[in-house]
């Protein structure tokens, strides 16, 4: 066994883990830091797959920016109630047995999908063409995502001022 297979599976047990605590775990604050956890094993599986430009995003965009945006709403809002926020899961079971047939149709897919043994190689630079396609194909929604993170900024910038 290569060593490619036995980072694949422990990346993905840490998703998993990861992604359960981001859900069970009562204080939020917990959650999130499950959460960039997450994100974090999710930028392994992409460098695990040769994509260093997606890992770098993820750990940038993701793991680092929309985590601490998350963090200093959680702040600014436990500091405007007053009060220590926790988040209680109600429909646990419903959300399990949904989870478990998404579960069972993702699995049935790919077993019925014709999946080559090996990884077929890269032809060309994966950055250079993911660049291309965000600056030409992609501009709008790539520049309305910068509007939205502007409005968002700009939103938790009025919110976290102080009362006057």
């Amino acid at each position: 066994m290569t060593l490619e297979p036995l980072a694949f599976w422990a990346l993905s047990a840490l998703l998993v883990g990861s992604a359960l605590a981001v859900v069970l775990t009562k204080n939020l604050f917990h959650s999130v830091l499950y959460l960039a956890l997450a994100l974090t094993g999710t930028a392994g599986i992409f460098l695990a797959l040769e994509a260093e430009f997606l890992a770098a995003v993820q750990l940038l965009l993701y793991a680092g920016g929309v985590v601490t945006i998350v963090v200093f709403a959680i702040v600014v809002t436990e500091r405007l109630v007053g009060e220590r926020i926790t988040q209680t899961s109600r429909q646990i079971v419903s959300g399990v047995v949904v989870a478990g047939g998404v579960l069972i149709g993702v699995l049935t897919f790919i077993a019925r999908a014709p999946l080559p043994a090996t990884r077929p190689p890269l032809v060309a630079d994966v950055t250079q063409a993911i660049g291309q396609l965000l600056f030409s194909r992609f501009v709008l929604p790539f520049e309305l995502l910068a509007v939205l993170f502007l409005a968002a900024l700009l939103g938790a910038t009025y919110f976290a001022r102080p009362d006057e």
